[in-house]
C-alpha cells in the first residue's frame, strides 16, 4: 500500500539537526559526574568519570530516537553495522600516518634533548586508580562510546550546516575542551599535566588539529563510525603506551597540525564543498524534492 502524503512528509521531511542543544545536554550530563569526581577518592571517582563518558553517546542515541525523522534513524544503523562502508585502506594509512607522527615527533624532540629512551612502550597506564586492566578498559571504552556519541549525531550537527573544514576547526575546540574538569581529578592523565600550564595548553590545542584527522578518517569511509573507532583506539593506545616526555607531545601537536594542513590540502572537495549543506541526509541518501512532498 503506497504512502499518504503526509505521511511521506513527516518520514522524509528534512531533519533539523540540534547542534547547541546537543553539546548543552553533552556538556551537562558528562560534566554532573566529572565535577564531583574531583572531590572524592580516585576510586569512586573513576566509577563516576565512567558514567560522565556515557553521556554523549546517550545524549546522541536520544536525541536520534525522539527526532522522528526515519533518514536520520537509518543513517545511525548504517554508520553503526555497515562494515561494507569501511574503507580498510585509508583506515590503514590513518593508522601508519599516525605511527609517522609519534616517530617524527619523537626524532624532533631529540634536538631539544629528550631522550630516545622514548621509542618504547610504559610499564603502566598514565592515569591511575583503576590499575592496569581497567585502564586498558578504559582507553578501549573511551574510543568505542565517544565515537558513538561524536559521529552518531554530533559531528553531523555541526557539518550539516557548514562545510567540513569548519566543521573540523569548531568539533575539534569542543571536543578538545570537554575534557576540562579532568585536569582537576586526581589520577587522571590530564590531571599530570597540571605541574606545567604549558603541558595543560598543549593539551587542548592539540585535540583541533586531530579533529581535522578524525573528520578525514569519518568522511573517507562514507561516514563510518566504525573506522572512527578503530582509529580512536590506536591513538589513545599509542599516546598512552608510547613513553613520550610531556615536552615531546608539545612537539607532536606540532606534527600534528602539519599533517591535517596536508590531508585538508589534498582533500580540498572534501573539506570545503558545500553541496551537503542544509540537506545532508538527503543527499547521502538520494531523496529529492518531490520525496520530501
Amino acid at each position: 500500500m503506497m504512502k499518504s502524503q503526509k505521511e511521506k512528509t513527516d518520514n522524509n521531511e528534512t531533519y533539523r539537526y540540534r547542534p547547541v542543544l546537543f553539546f548543552a545536554l553533552a556538556y551537562l550530563f558528562t560534566w554532573i559526574f566529572w565535577i564531583p569526581a574531583i572531590f572524592i577518592s580516585e576510586d569512586y571517582g573513576a566509577v563516576l568519570m565512567l558514567i560522565g563518558l556515557l553521556a554523549p553517546a546517550v545524549v546522541s542515541t536520544v536525541f536520534i530516537l525522539v527526532s522522528g525523522s526515519d533518514l536520520l534513524k537509518k543513517d545511525l544503523k548504517i554508520k553503526l553495522i555497515g562494515l561494507y562502508k569501511v574503507k580498510w585502506i585509508n583506515v590503514l594509512i590513518a593508522i601508519l600516518q599516525f605511527a609517522g607522527i609519534i616517530v617524527c615527533s619523537i626524532l624532533l624532540s631529540l634536538l631539544f634533548e629528550q631522550s630516545t629512551d622514548q621509542f618504547a612502550f610504559t610499564e603502566d597506564f598514565s592515569f591511575t586508580g583503576v590499575g592496569v586492566a581497567g585502564a586498558l578498559l578504559t582507553v578501549t571504552i573511551a574510543s568505542i562510546i565517544e565515537e558513538v556519541g561524536w559521529k552518531g549525531y554530533c559531528e553531523d550537527s555541526i557539518g550539516a550546516y557548514m562545510n567540513w573544514f569548519w566543521e573540523s576547526m569548531i568539533f575539534g575546540a569542543l571536543w578538545s575542551f570537554w575534557h576540562f574538569p579532568l585536569i582537576f581529578i586526581k589520577g587522571t592523565y590530564q590531571a599530570g599535566l597540571m605541574v606545567n600550564p604549558m603541558y595543560v595548553i598543549n593539551f587542548f590545542i592539540s585535540g583541533i588539529p586531530l579533529g581535522f584527522i578524525i573528520t578525514w578518517v569519518y568522511l573517507a569511509s562514507d561516514r563510518s563510525i566504525l573506522a572512527c573507532m578503530i582509529y580512536h583506539l590506536f591513538v589513545n593506545f599509542m599516546q598512552e603506551k608510547i613513553a613520550m616526555t610531556p615536552e615531546t607531545k608539545c612537539v607532536e601537536t606540532v606534527v600534528v597540525t602539519i599533517v591535517a594542513a596536508v590531508i585538508v590540502i589534498m582533500n580540498k572537495d572534501m573539506f570545503f564543498e558545500t553541496r551537503h549543506v542544509g540537506k545532508l541526509l538527503e543527499t547521502r541518501y538520494g531523496v529529492s524534492e518531490d520525496d520530501r512532498g
